[in-house]
């Protein structure tokens, strides 16, 4: 379906390293725009950092003559780090995300001795509560609180475009995980149901794709009437129980993703990293889980 000609312009960049979609959202009558979930790109073998996905997003912004007012998260992700520093620095705005980021810090500040992470979500500019209407240009978004993959999950509601971010992938491949500290499948569980009681035209906007099997190309865009009649984790007819059972049981057979402890460290400090020590580098930190009668 297409846009109404007074909906947002939606420029989507696609990471496949991390299998993760940055957007850029601009109003264009007045050209203010938002970036959501930035990628800064990790190399985890070296703990190489670069910015190319960024750069490709702030050209993206300059060619069309957007002027950046808000760098929004839609949570804390656990598969890649934020370059939503980088993107205030180079182009001003502010980083936003759920005032629910909160219980996500408290979390893991004490697995990581992150006692640099400052209290009560200080790291970013904004912290969003569920209803809330932000302005962008003429545009106004609204802030959808979605826990359940972690406490602090909003959606970001445009008119009849949704970002999503992890709450819902494809209509062809499913859900998000629901196993991280915080999270809870019963409760993402009711947070896409009300998702899925928009207006089935509605417009949904994927944080992340993997390919169904079968599709050969990536996709990040779906309906409210195709995840209803699709999604095989909660189309029309599967029961809460049922989703529940389900993702309980996938949940334990997955591996961490790959980038989790970098990721979670530098995202709950809204992408900064930790201060440097005493030789000049900073350091993120590995907590060691070792067996019984290891040293």
């Amino acid at each position: 379906m297409p846009a109404p000609a007074n909906a947002a312009t939606i420029r989507p960049f696609f990471d496949e390293a991390t299998n993760t979609v940055s957007y850029l959202v601009f109003d264009p009558a007045t050209r203010q725009g938002a970036v959501i979930d930035p990628v800064l790109d990790w190399d985890h073998r070296s703990g190489e950092a670069d910015t190319r996905s960024a750069d490709r997003l702030i050209e993206a912004a300059r060619q069309e003559g957007v002027a950046i007012a808000l760098i929004l998260e839609t949570h804390a992700h656990a598969d890649h780090l934020t370059a939503a520093p980088y993107i205030k620095q180079r182009c001003g705005g502010q980083i936003g995300i759920g005032e629910y980021i909160k219980d996500v810090q408290r979390i893991f500040r004490p697995v990581f001795a992150a006692e640099d992470v400052k209290p009560e979500g200080g790291d970013f500019d904004l912290l969003f509560r569920d209803g809330q209407h932000i302005t962008l240009g003429s545009l106004d978004i609204e802030v959808i609180h979605t826990p359940g993959h972690t406490p602090a999950c909003v959606c970001y509601r445009i008119g009849d475009d949704v970002f999503v971010g992890d709450t819902l992938f494809m209509h062809d491949y499913g859900t998000a995980r629901a196993d991280f500290p915080g999270g809870d499948a019963r409760v993402l569980f009711r947070s896409i149901k009300r998702l899925l009681a928009l207006p089935p035209e509605t417009r949904l906007w994927m944080c992340h794709d993997y390919k169904a099997p079968g599709r050969e190309d990536y996709a990040w865009q779906s309906t409210v009437a195709e995840q209803r009649a699709h999604n095989p984790h909660v189309k029309d007819g599967v029961t809460e129980d049922e989703f529940v059972a389900f993702r309980q049981t996938r949940d334990a057979k997955l591996a961490a993703p790959t980038l989790l402890l970098p990721s979670i460290q530098v995202n709950i400090r809204a992408g900064r990293f930790p201060e440097a020590e005493s030789n000049g580098v900073r350091y993120l930190k590995i907590p060691v889980k070792a067996r019984v009668g290891l040293a």
